[in-house]
């Protein structure tokens, strides 16, 4: 009801100190086989939940509690259920996907960032970072983020019609999974840049009255990959997508009013661009 207090949702700080032990009543996620352990009610252990030997990391506070993440061989079936980060994100509100995600980014990162790459001895982790160090020749190795573009690209529609919103299929992942225009930014340039290039790239097509919508860390492509979403109008409302033909399968311009199925999903910030662009009532 309209008179109704605003529900409070948790606030997940990230953070990597941990200047005390974790205690029994701190949350802890586990990851093994790239999923994730939750209990019977679907939420996440406890750290009294979990075999002593468990070597916890830290990776911020839920709401001023702790939370941690330690990693497993295997996915164990007798401590509860495993499931992957987009069947978790389905499911979670903000900000526990975005916490689910970060224990998968970590884990994985600590996995494939054990040894030095310049002398290849042991790394050390730093005290108080997300970041390790090279006890041998000093090199510091930070989890980097890996910034990529996405963009909603609309043209008006024909006289009496709903705007049109260009969609994609690509040659890879989800293929059947109409998304939008999107790649990773390339050193040395801008994210308005890499939208601009990609888009050139992926479909031919010139964009303008570029505009910021928002951002989300995405688990699915990696560990440290931070999505940024635009809105654009074609700069030629004529002219037609032409398809890369290494990235993309195919491409076109959709009425607003009839969008193609299936979308991304409800928790994706693909998703949200397309709902934010969508427009029900055809103009006059």
């Amino acid at each position: 009801m309209n008179g109704d207090p605003p529900v409070a949702r948790p606030e997940f700080v990230p953070g990597a100190a941990a200047d005390v032990p974790a205690d029994p009543a701190d949350l802890c996620l586990v990851v093994a086989d790239g999923k994730l352990l939750v209990d019977a009610e679907g939420g996440f252990p406890r750290c009294a939940d979990l075999p002593t030997d468990a070597a916890p990391i830290p990776l911020g506070t839920l709401d001023g509690v702790r939370v941690w993440v330690t990693a497993r061989d295997t996915a164990d079936g007798s401590l509860g259920t495993w499931l992957g980060w987009r069947d978790l994100a389905g499911g979670l509100a903000e900000p526990l996907a975005a916490l689910a995600g970060r224990a998968l980014q970590v884990v994985t990162w600590r996995r494939t960032h054990r040894y030095c790459g310049a002398c290849t001895a042991e790394l050390a982790d730093v005290p108080g970072e997300t970041a390790r160090r090279c006890p041998a020749c000093k090199l510091y190795v930070p989890m980097q983020l890996s910034p990529a573009v996405l963009v909603a690209i609309r043209r008006p529609g024909p006289p009496g019609t709903p705007e049109q919103l260009l969609l994609v299929r690509h040659s890879y992942g989800p293929t059947d999974t109409w998304a939008l225009v999107a790649g990773f930014v390339e050193a040395g340039e801008t994210l308005e840049q890499a939208v601009h290039r990609e888009v050139a790239e992926e479909v031919g097509l010139r964009v303008d009255r570029l505009t910021y919508f928002g951002s989300q860390p995405w688990a699915m492509s990696g560990p440290g990959v931070v999505l940024t979403g635009y809105t654009a109008y074609a700069a030629d409302p004529a002219a037609e997508p032409v398809v890369d033909g290494r990235e993309l399968t195919e491409a076109r311009w959709f009425p607003l009013d009839a969008l193609p199925e299936p979308l991304p999903p409800t928790y994706s910030i693909s998703r949200w661009l397309i709902e934010h662009v969508r427009v029900r009532p055809v103009p006059a």
